[in-house]
Order: structure tokens, then sequence, then C-alpha cells
């Protein structure tokens, strides 16, 4: 039984942070790449960032692109994504997300993760 849990979202005003924690269980952690997405009523799940499984090497989009930092502890089992200067825009709930196989490329679409937490919802009011 794979469980990913993500936690740390709430309702922040523009240019608040939040970290966002992403704890698993159930999968050899360290084997997977590990993405962000996230998905705002009425639209796409979106691509947020992806980090290697090692994390060495991160990929971020271009709208949180120099704002929000992608981590891991593999240690822990638990990701994290780090969001600074947050945006009305950035309202959506967030979910993590793990590659089907051992990879190290950062995908970013959510067609290549199989693995899915229930989301952590950010709401950022102006």
């Amino acid at each position: 039984q794979m469980r990913l849990v993500e936690s740390g979202g709430g309702l922040v005003q523009a240019g608040d942070s939040l970290r966002l924690s992403c704890a698993t269980s159930g999968l050899i952690f360290s084997h997977y790449v590990m993405g962000w997405f996230r998905q705002a009523p009425g639209k796409e799940r979106e691509f947020v960032a992806a980090i290697t499984s090692t994390g060495t090497r991160t990929n971020y989009a271009d709208s949180v692109k120099g704002r929000s930092t992608i981590s891991r502890d593999n240690d822990k089992k638990t990701g994290y994504l780090q969001m600074n200067s947050l945006k009305p825009e950035d309202t959506a709930v967030y979910y993590c997300a793990f590659t089907y196989g051992r990879t190290s490329n950062l995908y970013t679409s959510p067609e290549e993760y199989g693995y899915w937490g229930q989301g952590t919802q950010v709401t950022v009011s102006s």
C-alpha cells in the first residue's frame, strides 16, 4: 500500500511563503523522480517542479522559477516544495507525485507520474 500525504498548505496573503511537505510510505522513495503539480478549479493539472531521485537536478515551471525550491530528504522519505512571494494565481490544490519507474528524466507531464497524493490546498489572497 503506497501512501503519499501532502501537508503545509493554507490561506496566506500575496507575498507570503509556504513550505509544502510530501510524506511517503510504501515505496522505495529514493528510486523515483518526484514532481509537484497543481490544479485550480476549471483548469488542467499543471507542472510546478520536479527533482531527480538523488536531488542532483531540478526543473521548474516558468511561473514559479526563481521563487520556489523543490527538495527531498531520502532518509525521511519526504519531499518538499518551498514557495516564496506567493501570488493569487498560485491558488490551487498542490499534489506531489512520483514516476512510474526509475528514471532521470524530469518529466513535466502528469501522464508520466503514477503515484499521487490527495493534495493540499494553497489559497493566496490579494
